[in-house]
């Protein structure tokens, strides 16, 4: 027996990786490879970097090669997968990792679509592990996995038919995959969309409970759903057009059937329930974008199928929830904002009453669920100004969004809107849910206890006379007091005024305040009536300037909206207001000081809850625990303030002499007082231009008198002129005719002599006319004689010249018998010279031909003889080794070998 005399080297994790990689390319059988692969598998989720390396392009390439053998795809893809999720204390665990894996899928189109063909399969593991793996790939390089989906041949068709799958994992990892696939890419959403996604969405909320008893699923659907129609007006139409509106409904309508009636549920399924609810509704909200190009007929869609009102009724349900209950408001809003068809008939919708408790059987009132029914605005104000409850805060500032987009944009609504509260008001009859009660009542120590009641009706109101004259004006009607009884009558300016000072001396919640002032400044601003009301009592500027100069603490915003009160003031006041801005801006500029004024619109513009209220959650759930949320502004009076803060700053420096002019409904209010002053100076001016006009007119008047005498003078002179005219004229017609007369006696005569000259004149010519014809008679005979001489001259010229062209035609046929002679003996010649230059080039390359063949031959010979001399030499030199060995073997050689050898090799030379 043989001893081991040491232990065998042991192969290291990456000599092993290699020689499985290796192994994995060159197996001929389809066992060998699996086996190779299981092997690779073993490794990847502690090595995965080495395994990548060294094996990935070869994993790839099974699956390509073995793609139809399915134990052998679900080892690969479960090997792939460990890869993109390692294990996390792996040394070789990186992020890099992962993108060079998704590089190397994404960098050929074939890898996405030989994974997207494995959808084609109906294999369980297949179709889980492709789509795992897709998702793995898009984490990691997410556009150029998209582009590669995109352009693979039915991709996003396969992707889609994946919901269709009964099989609850794949289809929830095609979902979680068109979830990640489509929240960017327009043309990806299109896509997805037209292959019928719509429609296996709904199928999937409905078989897994709805709304109610759905679970996370439920949710990933409509998230999918929020992702085909954010911002892509094209789904959202095709949305309409494929009647996906009324499944909406249905689903709401199912989820306020069965909300009060199930019995008692989980806190995870309330919890779950929850999420889908408020996942529909901010789909809902996504067709409802303010100013977006489809918004009307979306909103024309959901008022047709009834899911206004049905959201309505979710959101007064008092068995919903208070954050759903917000969301439902909110949409609510966003569904009737800007249309003015479904904002008339919003206020017609009823809904139960948040004050009322149920009623007794007996009670034959209009109810739901034995809760009365009220009119959504009344509705809408008792929830938003009735409820205290710090837990309803969200709901009540949704219920506020609602009322402001119930009069948005439509003056008719607002009007009477306004008028409604006014009426109340005056009435008394609805003191609980009034916006002008509220805020006209004496402030008491009470409404600290719900400071957000004063906040909403002062944000209620800004809306309705914010940049409307008309609004302002009406509201200016209010009044308390009968002058008629002896009482003061208080103006509704005043009255708010009196509660915001009275609120800041007794240091009630800064909310109250800031709804106050916010309230003031949108009225006020370029409105110079409502200017001149303000100041009307003389107090209010002195108060306000005292709250400016208290030393600044935790009251920037309310020092900071003093200011800019004041500023609005005294930049619309005029010279006729009560107290005349002349007045007011030395008590701005001394008292107060420009840079105190300057200083708290700086701080009050840079408070992070102006500077980032777009940022800001205007929610409760930011509030510290049991405290009020931070929520001090309304949107539309944040732009406002940034809108007109320049203006604002600069309002201290204008001069008091120039007044600020303001158009309101086409009619200029305020106007400066220089410009006055100038328009008068302008019109003494034109009165002086005018009486100087006057005293001219009077010595033009008189001019023209004189000259009229003298024209009539001149008139008398010029007819006694015209009589002595005419006299001269008549004679001058007498003496015209015996002149007439006259000149027809000569002019007879004339015509008798000119008619004798003329008949002599015929005469002459006719015997001239005669004598040249005979004369050319002759001329003629004489012609006629020389004519004929000439003829038989040229006849005589002819015969001769005959005789001469025959003789010239005799000498010419000779010369070309001759000339013909030659040329046949010359082209004889040319001929024969032909024939014997060819027979010279015959000749010439014969001889070329035999010179090459003996060149040829002589570099034969030359070649032979080459190698003859090599072969004696090479005998040569063996006869010389021959002899040497001889030799030294004591053999011995004669010189006649040697002379012979000699002479064998002179020969050879």
């Amino acid at each position: 027996m043989f001893a081991i005399s040491g232990k065998p080297a042991q192969q290291s994790v990456g000599d092993t990786i290699q020689v499985l990689a290796g192994r994995l390319g060159t197996a001929q059988l389809l066992e060998d490879r699996r086996a190779s692969i299981a092997g690779i598998r073993s490794l990847a989720k502690q090595y995965p970097a080495s395994v990548a390396s060294s094996a990935l392009r070869g994993l790839i390439a099974g699956l390509s090669k073995d793609g139809e053998d399915v134990d052998t795809v679900k080892v690969t893809l479960e090997t792939l997968l460990m890869l993109f999720n390692p294990d996390e204390n792996s040394p070789e665990a990186s992020e890099e990792l992962a993108l060079w894996i998704a590089d190397e899928f994404t960098q050929r189109q074939e890898n996405i679509n030989l994974l997207l063909d494995f959808l084609d399969t109906n294999d369980f593991y297949s179709r889980l592990y492709s789509l795992q793996l897709l998702s793995a790939i898009l984490s990691s390089r997410t556009e150029r996995t998209e582009e590669c989906i995109f352009t693979a041949p039915l991709g996003i068709s396969r992707l889609v038919a994946v919901l269709d799958d009964k099989r609850d994992a794949i289809r929830n990892e095609g979902l979680s995959l068109l979830t990640y696939l489509t929240p960017s890419s327009t043309e990806l959403q299109k896509r997805v969309a037209f292959e019928d996604a719509f429609e296996r969405i709904f199928n999937i909320i409905k078989s897994e409970g709805s709304l109610l008893h759905g679970d996370r699923i439920v949710e990933d659907c409509l998230i999918l759903l929020a992702n085909l129609l954010r911002f892509n007006v094209s789904n959202q139409s095709f949305f309409r057009e494929a009647g996906c509106v009324p499944r909406v409904a249905r689903l709401l309508n199912d989820t306020l059937r069965e909300q009060g009636s199930e019995p008692e549920v989980a806190e995870w399924a309330k919890l779950q329930r929850n999420r889908n609810i408020y996942a529909l509704l901010a789909v809902l909200r996504l067709f409802l974008v303010t100013g977006g190009v489809g918004t009307q007929a979306n909103q024309a869609s959901f008022w047709q199928h009834g899911v206004l009102n049905q959201v309505l009724q979710l959101a007064f349900n008092r068995a919903t929830e208070m954050q759903i209950k917000a969301e439902a408001l909110t949409t609510c809003a966003d569904l009737i904002r800007g249309n003015p068809s479904i904002q008339e008939q919003f206020a017609q919708l009823k809904v139960t009453s948040v004050l009322d408790e149920p009623l007794d059987e007996g009670n034959q009132a209009v109810q739901q669920s034995g809760i009365p029914q009220v009119y959504v605005i009344d509705g809408l104000l008792d929830l938003t100004l009735s409820v205290p409850l710090l837990t309803a805060f969200d709901s009540r500032l949704a219920a506020c969004e609602c009322i402001k987009a119930y009069f948005y944009n439509h003056p008719v609504i607002r009007k009477h809107f306004l008028r409604r509260a006014i009426e109340g008001h005056t009435s008394g009859a609805d003191e609980t849910a009034n916006v002008l009660t509220t805020l006209l009542q004496p402030l008491d120590s009470q409404v600290s206890v719900d400071p957000y009641r004063s906040w909403f009706a002062a944000v209620i109101l800004f809306h309705l006379i914010f940049e409307d004259a008309n609004g302002k004006s009406l509201a200016m009607s209010v009044t308390e007091g009968d002058l008629s009884q002896g009482e003061e009558v208080v103006t509704c300016i005043q009255t708010l005024t009196e509660n915001l000072l009275n609120g800041i001396q007794k240091n009630f919640d800064e909310r109250i305040l800031v709804a106050y002032l916010m309230l003031l400044c949108g009225w006020l601003f370029e409105d110079p009536d409502g200017v001149n009301d303000f100041l009307g009592e003389g107090s209010n500027i002195q108060s306000l300037v005292q709250t400016v100069l208290r030393p600044s603490g935790d009251g920037v915003t309310v020092q900071g909206l003093c200011a800019m009160l004041l500023g609005i003031v005294y930049e619309f006041s005029t010279k006729d207001s009560p107290v005349p801005r002349a007045t007011i801006h030395p008590i701005l500029a001394s008292q107060m000081g420009r840079d105190q004024y300057i200083d708290r619109l700086t701080k009050f513009r840079s408070h992070p809850l102006v500077r980032d209220f777009e940022v800001l959650p205007q929610k409760l759930s930011v509030a510290p625990p049991g405290g009020l949320p931070n929520v001090f502004f309304d949107k539309t009076f944040v732009d406002f303030v940034k809108d007109n803060f320049s203006r604002l700053l600069r309002a201290i420096d204008r001069d008091p002499g120039m007044e600020i002019p303001v158009i309101a409904n086409g009619v200029q209010k305020g106007i400066s007082r220089e410009m006055v002053d100038s328009l008068r100076s302008q019109l003494e001016e034109k009165e002086k231009a005018l009486q100087k006009s006057e005293e001219e007119l009077l010595s033009r008047s008189r001019q023209l008198g004189q000259e009229q005498a003298d024209h009539r003078r001149d008139k008398e002179t010029s007819a006694m002129e015209l009589g002595k005219i005419k006299q001269v004229n008549e004679a001058l017609h007498r003496h015209h005719e015996d002149d007439m007369t006259k000149l027809r006696a000569e002019q007879n005569r004339m015509a008798q002599d000119h008619q004798r000259q003329l008949e002599h004149v015929q005469k002459t010519a006719e015997a001239n006319a005669d004598r040249t014809r005979k004369r050319m008679e002759a001329e003629i005979a004489d012609l006629r004689s020389h004519l004929n001489k000439s003829e038989a001259d040229l006849a005589k010229a002819n015969k001769n010249h005959v005789q001469d062209l025959q003789t010239a035609h005799d000498e010419y046929t000779a010369d070309k018998a001759e000339q013909a002679a030659r040329l046949q003996r010359a082209e004889e010649k040319a001929k024969d010279f032909e024939n014997s230059r060819e027979a010279a080039t015959a000749k010439a390359r014969k001889a070329e031909i035999s010179l090459a063949e003996t060149e040829k031959e002589k570099k034969a010979v030359q070649g032979e003889l080459d190698d003859l001399l090599m072969v004696f030499s090479d005998l040569e030199g063996k006869v010389t080794k021959y002899k040497e060995k001889l030799k030294a073997l004591g053999e011995v050689i004669s010189d006649d070998e040697e002379e012979d050898e000699d002479e064998e090799e002179n020969d050879v030379d």
